[in-house]
Order: structure tokens, then C-alpha cells, then sequence
């Protein structure tokens, strides 16, 4: 039992650090522009399929441009699409990404298919690794690494680069960033392109780990709202910390209780909202309120 209880936690963590992923995006691209993206499950999706795509042509190796490429796809949304909802009603930008999120899954129905797309993981990776009692797939322990790695380099660019510092202030209060005489469009737009390329990097790693269809970004928004409730709004440790106990959670309920796996989040979130309605690391945000 103990043996099965650590298996399922490592595995819980690595759904935890895909689910962060994702979160973090969706938090950064909240704060900054105030929209809450219903599309950004259709990153993760386009990710998933631009890596499945680059990887029949050319290799594992095209894939790493697949996070490059959503982020860019991002960025020319972010100009035709988002830039117009700024001073609109906060409901236009909901019925907007929620039909933009509806669209990219039929036209990804049209152009692959519905039915599920093979994505194997790179041949280095294959097989298992074993580790006292615990025992995982090596493209896992690869997720894993990757996903840390990734977010603490995201942590680096937010704290250390002026971009980072711009981010993190307009957050805040992006009136006062355009006031400095910072170009705000640009900023927004990059903003919006960094969050989806976060979904796109997870839409790459969970493609051979998920089933690759048109529907797998509905898989991954619901627990991204869902970690970005329960961290805290604008939250980096919080999305960290609620992906974490969300991944946890999801594995061993689906290992012992599997009726309840599709609730358990809901439950959690719950409980936490009762005892700190802001979540568990959320500030007050002048903007907002």
C-alpha cells in the first residue's frame, strides 16, 4: 500500500507541474490584461498538436519550437482579437475566448480529426526508473525536471529583467506603467504571447503522457481555474503550491477513490475558499476591487 500511495504521489506531482504551467499563464495574462482567457485550454491544445506535427516531419527536436510558435499565434490573437475588449464589459471578453476556444477545437476537429492522435514520447526516454519503492516512466521524471526547470526560470525572467518588473507592476496597475512612458500595447501583447507559450510548452509535455484530440484543452482549463483560485489571485508561490495539492489530490483519488476523481478538485477548492476566500496566498488588488 505505502509502495502504490508514493508511486501515485510522484505521478500526482508531475500532473501538478503541467497543471501549474498552465496556471501560471492564465494568472499572469489576468492580472496584467484583466481578461479572464476561456481560450487558454486551445493553447495548450495547438501546443500539443503543433508538437505532434513537428515531431512526424522533422523529430522530437522540431518540437521544442511548438511552445514558440502558440506564443506567437498568441500574440497575433492577443492584436486582432483581445487588444479590443480592454474598455469593453468584462462579460464581451468571456463570450469572446469562450467562442475563440470553441472555434479552435473545430477547426482542430476538421483539420486532424476526432478521433485520437499516437504521440510517443522521444526513444531516450522509454522504459521506467525505479527508485526504492517508487516506480515511474522515465519521460515522466523528463516532465518533471522540465516543468521545475521551466518555472524557475520563469521566476528568474519575473524578477530579474526589466520586462519581469514591467509584468509584475502592470499587473498591478498597467495605467501607471503606460504613464512612464512604456509602450502598454506591446507589453500587453507580450504578455498575452508568454502565457499561451507557458500552454503551449504544456500542451508539448502532456502530449504523449494525454490523449492528443481536439478536445484536450477542455481537460486542462477547468484545473487551471481551478489552481488559480485556490493560490490567490496574481499568486506565483500560490499557483505553485494549489497545482501541486490539485495534482496530489487528483492521482490518489483516482488510485482509491475513483468515483470521486472528478470531483475532488471541486472539493478542495471549496474547502479552501472557505477558510481563506482570497486563497491561500492572495492579495488585495486595487484594480479589481
Amino acid at each position: 500500500m505505502l509502495d502504490m500511495i508514493l508511486s501515485q504521489a510522484v505521478n500526482g506531482l508531475v500532473l501538478g507541474f503541467l497543471y501549474v504551467l498552465i496556471a501560471v499563464g492564465l494568472s499572469i495574462i489576468f492580472g496584467m490584461l484583466g481578461i479572464v482567457n476561456f481560450a487558454h485550454g486551445a493553447f495548450f491544445a495547438i501546443g500539443a498538436y503543433l508538437a505532434l506535427v513537428l515531431t512526424q516531419q522533422f523529430g522530437w527536436g522540431a518540437a521544442l519550437l511548438a511552445p514558440l510558435l502558440t506564443g506567437l499565434i498568441g500574440m497575433v490573437v492577443e492584436m486582432v482579437l483581445i487588444r479590443r475588449l480592454y474598455d469593453k464589459e468584462p462579460l464581451i471578453s468571456l463570450i469572446l475566448t469562450f467562442a475563440l476556444a470553441l472555434l479552435v477545437e473545430a477547426v482542430l476537429r476538421l483539420v486532424f480529426g476526432g478521433a485520437p492522435q499516437p504521440f510517443s514520447p522521444p526513444k531516450p526516454l522509454a522504459g521506467f526508473v525505479e527508485w526504492g519503492a517508487i516506480l515511474i516512466t522515465t519521460y515522466r521524471v523528463a516532465v518533471l525536471c522540465v516543468t521545475i526547470a521551466a518555472l524557475v526560470a520563469f521566476w528568474a525572467f519575473l524578477a530579474y529583467t526589466p520586462f519581469g518588473r514591467i509584468i509584475r507592476a502592470g499587473s498591478r496597475d498597467p495605467e501607471m506603467v503606460g504613464l512612464l512612458g512604456i509602450n502598454l500595447p506591446i507589453v500587453l501583447s507580450g504578455v498575452f504571447g508568454i502565457g499561451c507559450l507557458l500552454a503551449g510548452l504544456a500542451g508539448m509535455l502532456a502530449g504523449p503522457l494525454w490523449t492528443v484530440s481536439p478536445a484536450i484543452g477542455a481537460a486542462a482549463i477547468m484545473p487551471a481555474f481551478v489552481i488559480v483560485t485556490i493560490g490567490g489571485l496574481g499568486s506565483y508561490r500560490g499557483a505553485i503550491v494549489a497545482g501541486l495539492m490539485v495534482g496530489l489530490v487528483t492521482a490518489l483519488t483516482v488510485q482509491f477513490y475513483p468515483d470521486w476523481s472528478g470531483v475532488a478538485m471541486y472539493v478542495l477548492m471549496a474547502v479552501v475558499l472557505i477558510a481563506r476566500p482570497r486563497g491561500l496566498f492572495g492579495e488585495k488588488w486595487e484594480r479589481f476591487e
